[in-house]
């Protein structure tokens, strides 16, 4: 049984607790990097967490996820955009799930299409950085 997961963190988020606290909140993605790998231990995995603003490094490390349980990623601003991350999750066999820190539906109309959603196992969105302990519950959900 494979018992890691891996955490894509999309564009951006490497400025959370500075970047739209109003909209984002003020936790840093350090911060939330520590709560997901406590709650990952707590449920038996351990998580790979990843941050990068570039495109075709999401497609790789998805490419590359065969070794991980489950894939938690968000895609940030990519999420509306790119055909390349949604194919990427499409081509693998590790259960992608999606996740927001806001609630895309009640943001501005160009984020409110989510292209890779409709190819993940599910999707959360708008629970904050709580958001990331519900998507491991989740991938242990769809593992066990």
């Amino acid at each position: 049984m494979r018992t890691s997961l891996l955490i894509i963190h999309g564009p951006n988020l490497n400025l959370l607790g500075n970047r739209e606290p109003e909209i984002y909140g003020s936790t840093t993605l350090e911060q939330i990097n520590e709560h997901i790998q406590r709650h990952a231990e707590k449920r038996g995995f351990q998580a790979l967490c990843v941050q990068t603003n570039y495109e075709g490094k999401i497609v790789e490390l998805l490419q590359e996820a065969g070794n991980h349980a489950a894939v938690i990623l968000n895609p940030a601003a990519y999420t509306h955009t790119s055909v390349a991350i949604r194919d990427a999750i499409a081509a693998i066999t590790t259960p992608v799930i999606e996740i927001h820190l806001s609630q895309i539906s009640g943001r501005e109309a160009f984020r409110q299409t989510s292209l890779t959603a409709p190819v993940c196992a599910g999707m959360l969105s708008g629970f904050g950085w709580q958001g990331y302990l519900l998507a491991i519950d989740a991938a242990v959900m769809l593992t066990a």
